[in-house]
């Protein structure tokens, strides 16, 4: 499992920050953590417990109080601030950076920036961003399809019928997101994200046919670029001296990056339709997450009709 990292310079175009000093290493910058500071008491000179490795934005409040300070005032504070070795400071509100903040920043290359957004905005937008970008992720094999709106993981080994079994769902009006290599990313503490590496991206192998573009020959319907995952279904070659569960009363998971995962296994033989049963798997696993589980409502019937008959018998064997 790795953690990513983000280059300055993407986080820059993508929030369209406009550089008012581009550090030397600018290109070579990489944001590595998932959050981001507000640096108040820093500026006021207080470093105890101070991240350095986070990205920092000053506001009006910031900006307000070093107004307020002697110019040897604000040039050391900025100063102080950018000797931490930060990767990079953001003025919010588009307000004029201070000489002394250019000033101390050209002395200890680092990069300024300046956003139209309110602090706030810029803020939170930044940290789901980073949250998204520096997810721990893993890639796995299988076929990742959106099924009756569940993300399901197809795994099994080679030659099991995986990617057959995904092409069958995409016919049936379901949607492909990834083949052969699914990427997983942890973005909250109970979620999982997966999605294609951008190279083989709406691609599926077939074998005895080859590689077929999915979003050409079915249409951007048939296609969908990640989901959240909700189900992995695990198909094996039928085993006549295994026994598969038949009720389902147990529920199995899977420990996914610390997220416990629903997880069925599904025996393949001839005969077998499974893209009905994978259908039949997701929009079951939907019924339980909102509460109803067949087979748990299927034995409580069972148990109350044997209490009424065996109520009844012994009602007629004391008479």
């Amino acid at each position: 499992m790795a953690v990513n990292g983000v280059p300055l310079s993407q986080i820059v175009e993508e929030f369209e920050l406009e550089i008012l000093y581009r550090s030397s290493d600018f290109e070579k910058i990489m944001i590595t953590v998932d959050d981001v500071n507000r640096p108040g008491l820093q500026l006021a000179g207080f470093y105890n417990h101070f991240s350095n490795d986070r990205l920092q934005v000053i506001g009006l409040v910031e900006t307000s109080y070093l107004s307020g300070q002697t110019e040897f005032g604000r040039y050391n504070a900025y100063n102080n601030l950018f000797a931490h070795g930060i990767p990079g400071l953001i003025i919010a509100r588009g307000q004029q950076a201070q000489p002394e903040c250019i000033t101390a920043a050209r002395e200890n290359d680092v990069t300024v920036m300046r956003s139209q957004q309110s602090t706030s905005e810029i803020l939170s937008t930044l940290i789901a961003t980073l949250k998204v970008y520096l997810s721990p992720k893993i890639t796995r094999h299988g076929v990742f399809v959106e099924v009756a709106g569940e993300g399901v993981l197809i795994m099994g080994e080679s030659g099991v019928g995986k990617s057959e079994t995904a092409i069958e769902l995409v016919n049936r009006g379901h949607r492909l997101i990834a083949d052969d290599a699914v990427e997983l990313k942890k973005v909250t503490a109970h979620s999982i994200v997966g999605s294609a590496p951008e190279l083989i991206r709406h691609y599926i192998e077939i074998r005895g046919i080859g590689v077929i573009d999915v979003r050409r020959l079915f249409g951007m319907g048939a296609v969908k670029d990640s989901a959240e995952l909700d189900l992995v279904v695990q198909l094996e070659d039928w085993n006549e001296n295994t026994a598969y569960d038949r009720l389902g009363i147990e529920s199995q998971y899977m420990d996914i990056m610390g997220v416990m995962v629903p997880t069925v296994t599904v025996p393949v033989k001839p005969g077998r339709n499974l893209a009905v049963i994978l259908e039949i798997a997701a929009m079951n696993n939907r019924q339980k997450k909102m509460g109803y589980n067949a087979a748990l409502e299927f034995t409580n019937q069972i148990n109350r009709h044997f209490d009424a008959v065996l109520g009844t018998g012994d009602d007629e064997s004391e008479q």
